[in-house]
């Protein structure tokens, strides 16, 4: 796969998760994607591995945390990696602590 192949495979991504749309999201990854979200003290940040892992981070995303995305991501790619940078900002709806994350 190409650079101009991967980066709209990865938009698409990011767009079925802000619909909250499972079934495109799992037609669009690999059975063995490993998706990593950094950060530290807030429930999704880890290593979300295969489709299981993916829908459980969609599932906890709509249940436990509200996100925003102040500005777009930057999406840099080379042959199949894409690597998306960006910030997401919220609050954790259990403590409704808020939270940044770059």
């Amino acid at each position: 796969m190409s650079t101009e192949h991967a980066i709209p495979i990865v938009k698409d991504f990011f767009a079925a998760i802000g619909r909250g749309d499972e079934d495109s999201l799992m037609a669009l990854v690999a059975e063995d994607i490993e998706w990593i979200i950094p950060g530290d003290g807030w429930p999704l940040a880890g290593t979300h591995r295969g489709h299981v892992g993916v829908a459980e981070a969609l599932r906890k995303a709509s249940q436990e945390v509200e996100t925003t995305y102040p500005k777009p991501p930057e999406f840099i790619a080379q042959g199949e990696r894409v690597i998306v940078v960006g910030v997401a900002t919220g609050k954790i709806k259990a403590t409704g602590r808020s939270f940044e994350d770059e």
